[in-house]
């Protein structure tokens, strides 16, 4: 009787000892998230050569389109199975828009370092949003990256995919008539097949915290913004772990 009680007993602390372990587990793993997405990234501002300034003033700027879901943020709505996102992340933004009358709220995730990205590439390129997403929805969550800076303005949406085979498809067309100034930044190779000279392409991004994709993208992006010539001057990164100083020659 009392070995049948002792281990009932051990049973019962096993049992909430392995539920102890995995509250803390996700508590650890909230934090780290936290910790990495929100790691000061710095990039040292060197001055321009006079050769460089020059050929930079006489060539407009070019124009970065950007995807949203899975590419920038990864967002879920109400009453879907979301095996994608690890229970327990909390989102960054809650949105709540109305779809066909109904009241929707999307839990929306941002990539990590997308902020600093924005900030970064928006002093490089005119950004524009280009999503397959429904305007309400693509329209609320351009506002929470754009966070009244004003970089995200020229936006276009579902209606103005081309839809085939049941697929949408972005002509980049719409967004500029001379296509050799603009490059798109997509994870779905279908929407931009039309035009794939012009794409980057870049990894689906669910809930990873350690993704790094958006920051490895900097250096290409520096580059492509710039004519080609000998002047155009180079990217220097140090070596060292996430979060380490990069120097930067034509910010």
């Amino acid at each position: 009787m009392m070995r049948t009680q002792c281990l009932l007993g051990l049973r019962s602390f096993v049992a909430f000892a392995t539920k102890l372990w995995r509250v803390l587990l996700s508590l650890l793993r909230r934090q780290v998230r936290t910790v990495i997405q929100y790691q000061t990234v710095r990039y040292d501002v060197l001055p321009l050569s006079p050769a460089a300034r020059n050929r930079l003033n006489q060539v407009k700027r070019k124009v970065l389109v950007l995807d949203l879901d899975e590419t920038l943020i990864h967002s879920h709505h109400d009453g879907v199975m979301r095996p994608t996102v690890r229970p327990g992340t909390p989102p960054d933004f809650i949105l709540k828009v109305v779809i066909d009358k109904h009241p929707v709220r999307f839990f929306v995730h941002k990539r990590p370092h997308v902020d600093f990205f924005l900030e970064v590439v928006s002093q490089w390129y005119e950004l524009v949003v280009f999503t397959a997403s429904m305007e309400i929805y693509g329209s609320a969550v351009a506002d929470k990256l754009d966070n009244n800076r004003s970089i995200l303005k020229r936006r276009y949406y579902r209606q103005h995919c081309t839809l085939e085979l049941g697929s949408y498809i972005k002509d980049l067309s719409v967004v500029h008539s001379d296509l050799s100034s603009v490059v798109i930044l997509d994870n779905s190779p279908g929407a931009y097949r039309s035009h794939p000279d012009n794409a980057i392409p870049i990894k689906s991004w669910f809930s990873d915290p350690s993704d790094t994709a958006l920051l490895n993208l900097l250096p290409m992006l520096d580059a492509l913004r710039y004519p080609l010539g000998p002047d155009a001057g180079v990217l220097r990164r140090e070596p060292g772990r996430l979060g380490s100083r990069r120097t930067c020659g034509r910010c």
